[in-house]
């Protein structure tokens, strides 16, 4: 990672647990503010990947799955812009299935990378542990959207200080000497 990488890292970091305070201080009235952060950042997303493809991705092997991650992303971020206007049990129902659905997915690649005996599995198992409980916890309190609002809060704080961490780990290099 390179400097440039880890501060970057840092701020947006303390611009994700700003953002978590803020939408903690606003209860409920946050939950609007919610759908469009996740909206627009699965759509940029989308188009992120999509771009990726289309300059380089279609040329590797396995690109393909690139390309349709990148429609999905994309579709998902079109679809929860358009869910501003129903009812918050529906929101509330997205963002359970958004975190439960992140959370199986951390708890995988942990497991996978325990098999691999790679430093990091414990850091992908807190994380994956931490959207499972929070999807769990949308589901206990769907009808209560400040509680809901405050449990969304604390998993973007601790996305927060998670990418913060990650900012200042060191990163193995690999050194190929010409022979």
């Amino acid at each position: 990672m390179t400097k440039w990488q880890r501060i970057k890292g840092v701020l947006v970091g303390l611009v994700m647990l700003l953002a978590g305070a803020g939408m903690a201080l606003l209860g409920a009235e946050a939950a609007p503010l919610i759908m469009g952060i996740l909206a627009l950042s699965l759509t940029l997303g989308g188009i992120k990947t999509l771009f990726y493809y289309f300059s380089m991705a279609r040329h590797m092997v396995g690109g393909d799955q690139i390309l349709i991650r990148g429609l999905i992303l994309f579709d998902l971020g079109s679809f929860t812009a358009s869910l501003t206007q129903f009812s918050q049990l529906y929101i509330m129902g997205y963002l359970l299935a958004v975190h439960a659905f992140s959370g199986f997915v951390d708890v995988l690649r942990a497991l996978e990378a325990k098999r691999f005996d790679s430093p990091s599995w414990k850091l992908n198992l807190s994380t994956g542990i931490i959207n499972i409980t929070i999807g769990i916890l949308c589901v206990v309190f769907m009808k209560s959207m400040d509680i809901a609002v405050y449990i969304y809060s604390a998993g973007i704080i601790y996305s927060a200080i998670v990418r913060i961490i990650l900012s200042f780990r060191k990163t193995a290099v690999a050194y190929i000497t010409p022979s």
